[in-house]
Order: C-alpha cells, then sequence, then structure tokens
C-alpha cells in the first residue's frame, strides 16, 4: 500500500533530491550587508558585541565594500557615527558629513555595480540619541523632524544613494522625502521605508554600533509600533505605499514573520526585511556555547525571512553566507 507521506519521504532521500524539490532558495542576491563607518578613526573598530562587525573608516569601508562586489553582494546600507552630535543632528545633513564622504567614496570604487543605500535617521547625530528634534517636554517634533529629513536625503542623494532608507518612523515622513527629491531633481533615488519598524528589545547590539543611548533612560515607543500589534503594521505599510515609497521594510525579522508574509498579501511592492543586531548576536553567542550549529542556524534563519515573502534581506550574516553560497 502506498501512502502519500511515503512519497514526500522519498523526496527526501538524499541531500540531491531535497535540494532539487526546495520551494525556496536563498542566494547571494537575497542579501544586503549593514556597514558602519566612523568618523575620527584611523584603524577599524571591533564591536563587541556583533562578533565580526566593524565600526570601518573610509578606506576600510571601500575595501570591504569591494570584496563584498566580489562575493557577488548586490547591496549595502550604510550607518554613520560622526565625531560631533548636536540637538539636530546636524552633521547627517553636512555634505562632508561621513555617510555622505563614504558615500561618494563607494560610489568611485563600484560605480553602478552595487546598490547604495543610505539609512535615513538622525539618532546617531543627535546628542540625546532620539530619531527627532525633541522638544523642551521631551516629546518629539514629528514636523521638523520631517522637513530636516528631506535635507538629509537630498544630501544623499547628491553623494550618490541610489535609495534612501527613512528608519525614524515620523508620521508623513515618506511624503516630505519623496517631495525634497523630486525638487532637488532626484527623481530616480528610491526610498526604502521602514513602514513596520517595531519597538523592539533587538537592537541594543546596533546601538552599541552606532554610539546612541537615548537621554534619560527614555525610549522610542511613543514612535515605533508596539510589538502586540499586527492591524498597526500594516496600515503604516499602506499609508507609506500610498505617501511614495519604492520599497517596504519589516524589522526585526524572525520575530515577525507573521507580519512580512501579511505584507506580502497586502503590497506589490518590494518588500525587504531586517535580520537585526540582537538576532545576529544571539546566533553567534549561541554557537561559541556550541549549544547551536551557527551556520546551519543562519541559513535556517534567512531562508525562512524569505519564505514569509521577502524580497530581500539586510543582515550581518551577508559576507558569511555569501562565502558559503
Amino acid at each position: 500500500m502506498s501512502f502519500p507521506n511515503k512519497r514526500l519521504r522519498r523526496l527526501r532521500k538524499t541531500p540531491a533530491l531535497r535540494r532539487l524539490v526546495a520551494e525556496t532558495r536563498l542566494n547571494v542576491d537575497d542579501l544586503v550587508a549593514p556597514l558602519f563607518v566612523r568618523e575620527g578613526i584611523d584603524d577599524p573598530v571591533s564591536i563587541p558585541s556583533l562578533t565580526g562587525v566593524q565600526q570601518h573608516t573610509r578606506e576600510s569601508l571601500v575595501k570591504e565594500v569591494r570584496e563584498l562586489q566580489s562575493l557577488g553582494v548586490p547591496g549595502i546600507i550604510l550607518f554613520g557615527i560622526p565625531e560631533q552630535k548636536d540637538h539636530q543632528g546636524s552633521q547627517a545633513w553636512n555634505p562632508d558629513g561621513i555617510v555622505q564622504l563614504a558615500l561618494q567614496d563607494c560610489r568611485d570604487e563600484v560605480g553602478e555595480g552595487m546598490v547604495l543605500i543610505a539609512d535615513l535617521c538622525i539618532d546617531e547625530y543627535t546628542d540625546h540619541g532620539h530619531c527627532g528634534v525633541v522638544r523642551e517636554d521631551g516629546s518629539v517634533d514629528n514636523d521638523e523632524t520631517i522637513n530636516i529629513y528631506g535635507r538629509v536625503a537630498q544630501a544623499q542623494a547628491r553623494a550618490g544613494a541610489d535609495i534612501v532608507a527613512p528608519s525614524g518612523m515620523m508620521d508623513g515622513q515618506v511624503r516630505a522625502i519623496r517631495e525634497a527629491l523630486d525638487k532637488d531633481n532626484h527623481e530616480e533615488v528610491a526610498i526604502l521605508a521602514y513602514s513596520a519598524k517595531y519597538a523592539s528589545g533587538l537592537y541594543g547590539p546596533f546601538r552599541e554600533a552606532v554610539d546612541v543611548t537615548i537621554a534619560d533612560g527614555g525610549d522610542r515607543k511613543t514612535y515605533q509600533q508596539d510589538w502586540r500589534n499586527r492591524r498597526e503594521a500594516l496600515a503604516e505599510i499602506q499609508a507609506d505605499e500610498e505617501e511614495g515609497a519604492d520599497m517596504i521594510m519589516v524589522k526585526p525579522a524572525i520575530s515577525y514573520l507573521d507580519i512580512i508574509a501579511e505584507a506580502r498579501n497586502i503590497t506589490d511592492l518590494p518588500i525587504a526585511a531586517y535580520h537585526v543586531s540582537g538576532e545576529y548576536a544571539m546566533i553567534k553567542a549561541a554557537a561559541s556555547q556550541n549549544l547551536i550549529d551557527g551556520d546551519v542556524v543562519a541559513l535556517e534563519q534567512l531562508t525562512a525571512i524569505k519564505r514569509a515573502g521577502a524580497d530581500f534581506i539586510l543582515t550581518y550574516l551577508t559576507r558569511e553566507i555569501a562565502e558559503t553560497l
């Protein structure tokens, strides 16, 4: 007697058979590398909570980008750490700011051979660590902030960014950025909106990487999304699409696979997922204690993100996965 489950077992018999009938395939084209560039350092600086990840100098950044290109990685996203911070985060739109200079360096090195994405936020540049301008009462001024975002977008586009990626979760940020880019004759620069960005506990290593501490022990729960909510994320995704986003992002990834899947059902825009610093750090920490096979879990998690519906993945695993694949 033959049973359907025996047919399934027959198709699992060998690695070649399993590969032949795999429904989801992860490849290097699915990966974007988050990279950090720091002003005022002479050598790369290791980030203790992100094993294998560095704050780059401009020179080491270009070398890393060149090597990622040789591995077939299609894109990077840049985060900057300036020497000087102020209340408005003015180095974020300074033409000589660290990200603008690094974008020019990378563009000169790779031409159009890689997609250059610039994270668009001001938390790395402010002395209070919030993603927007803070009023005297401690609240974030949404309208003043999105005007600043427009200036940052223009500076990043002039420096060579293909895509700007607003991560501050301010209301109306996508429309303000689109209008600013178009006004500055950068209609071809795309917007990757952090549409479903949750107020997650998984961002700690990233904040160390960009040297950000929120003033007075504050948090971002008034403008990032509540991790208990699903409908809120879908509403934000639809709003960003209406405002002119070219792509949308879900962040974090593994804890929010349901949101990625739901997003796939409501939009035809490309979907990015950010496999964030805490997700990466947990794999590395568990692997270092021989609790898991880190390489296997890394591939499993990234494949799950793609299976859920993501078109591409921002991950600190990019280089090692590209080398493996």
